[in-house]
């Protein structure tokens, strides 16, 4: 029931929006490290505070699995303590999957994610670019109501080397869309969107626009809203006429926005709830979600 609990969560809150928590250590407040007096302890309070901060204003959250693995034993301890709290307080919960480079590391983080209770969340993101064998041991958890996002076109400046190259009729990126078309086109939710959707890139809006013609069905997650050439605009070209069937996901923008408070970060939750409020209100200015 993943996909069709985010959508219910959007529409409640009349909020397509996603707060990524992984956030470089200058986006951390200082007085953090000092009173907790260890890197680990630091950003699960941060982490910990903004979350119970930001409950009522935004539906979903997303952790990264490589974010905290690099910080060691008492990072994944730590994240799997922040995952089993953001579904305590209500947030539709997304963990981008550890790097998946061949079949039985796929077998592995589905196994681990999935099947486990160490991790537990709503949906994985992970990279379709090893082909379908990064899907495939995922979709078992699919059907029996997770969800599987996969990265069809990225935000970054250099994703246009490789993933906007041409394919034969098609770029690269449209052929991986295809490919994670094929392996959800028979597991939908209620809602109608299928529980593989795809990750797209905020600032490539001819990219959105075709992929949510060529794929009506498929839910999107519109990443890159805190890259220079996002904007909420190009959001919106995700989004079918009820404001259904996708959602934005912003990180810095909002976790680290007491920086453009100029603020010393002593009030980085109100700083943090005045951004998601700012994100809300920019992207209802182009979709209104009934």
């Amino acid at each position: 029931m993943s996909v069709d609990m985010l959508q219910e969560k959007i529409r409640k809150l009349k909020n397509p929006s996603m707060v990524d928590f992984g956030i470089r250590p200058e986006g951390m407040p200082p007085h953090l490290l000092s009173r907790e007096g260890n890197a680990v302890r630091a950003y699960t309070r941060f982490c910990r505070e903004l979350m119970e901060g930001l409950k009522d204003t935004v539906p979903a959250v997303r952790f990264s699995f490589g974010t905290f693995a690099l910080l060691g034993a008492e990072g994944m301890a730590a994240l799997s303590a922040l995952l089993r709290q953001a579904g305590e307080l209500g947030y539709y919960v997304l963990l981008d999957a550890p790097e998946i480079l061949s079949p039985w590391g796929a077998d592995r983080a589905a196994e681990t994610i999935f099947g486990g209770e160490d991790y537990p969340c709503d949906g994985v993101l992970v990279s379709p670019y090893i082909g379908s064998d990064a899907l495939k041991p995922f979709l078992p958890y699919c059907r029996a109501g997770k969800d599987l996002f996969a990265v069809v076109r990225s935000p970054n400046r250099s994703a246009m080397e490789l993933q906007d190259l041409l394919s034969g009729s098609r770029l690269v990126h449209g052929a991986a869309a295809e490919i994670v078309n094929r392996n959800g086109e028979m597991i939908f939710g209620q809602c109608g969107y299928s529980r593989v959707g795809a990750v797209v890139s905020a600032g490539a809006p001819g990219s959105i626009r075709t992929l949510r013609a060529s794929y009506k069905r498929m839910f999107l997650l519109v990443d890159g809203l805190d890259y220079p050439s996002g904007n909420y605009r190009n959001c919106s070209c995700a989004f079918d006429r009820f404001g259904h069937g996708a959602i934005a996901c912003a990180g810095p923008s909002v976790t680290a926005a007491w920086q453009d408070g100029e603020s010393d970060g002593t009030d980085y939750v109100a700083q943090a709830k005045l951004a998601a409020d700012r994100m809300k209100k920019n992207l209802t200015r182009y979709v209104t979600v009934l």
